[in-house]
């Protein structure tokens, strides 16, 4: 079954933290969709895979990297509306 996600949320981030972190980790549990800065501060995550891959996703934000934690989470479900062709993109 799959499920796909719209996860927004704030906070400090080093220049390189989308494609290092949030970018590797959807390839490695293969999950498709896009991240971007919305502004200042604040990110949009769409995410779309299975039900595990999404959840597994969702478990490494929550985490967070070392010592970068994200703030101020908010998910909803979200409707698929076009074919990311199984990538994951940085919208910047």
């Amino acid at each position: 079954m799959n499920k796909c996600l719209k996860i927004t949320f704030s906070g400090d981030f080093p220049e390189d933290f989308f494609q290092n972190f949030i970018q590797k980790n959807a390839k490695k549990l293969k999950v498709e969709g896009t991240v971007q800065f919305i502004e200042h501060n604040l990110v949009k995550i769409i995410a779309c895979g299975t039900k595990e891959a999404v959840d597994a996703f969702l478990d490494v934000l929550h985490k967070g990297s070392g010592e970068i934690f994200l703030e101020d989470i908010e998910i909803e479900p979200f409707l698929k509306e076009k074919d990311y062709r199984g990538v994951f993109r940085v919208i910047e």
